[in-house]
């Protein structure tokens, strides 16, 4: 699929729609060093994050139901 602004605009109106988003500070440089550890375990920096947190709050954290159309 190639891209164009119709299909970017697309993909920000379900981002906004379907996502909340968590900004964190980390000091200068720990962002590439926690970003080369996630890709060494096959998984992205988003993903990591995400993982890092379901781990530590296990069943308390509830993931929604994706509704019809998404």
């Amino acid at each position: 699929m190639a891209y164009t602004q119709a299909s970017n605009k697309a993909v920000q109106k379900y981002s906004a729609k379907a996502y909340d988003q968590v900004k964190i500070n980390v000091y200068k440089g720990q962002r590439e060093q926690i970003k080369a550890f996630a890709e060494s375990r096959g998984l992205s920096l988003n993903a990591y994050i995400n993982k890092l947190i379901a781990d530590d709050m296990g069943e308390a954290l509830t993931v929604p139901n994706k509704q019809q159309g998404d």
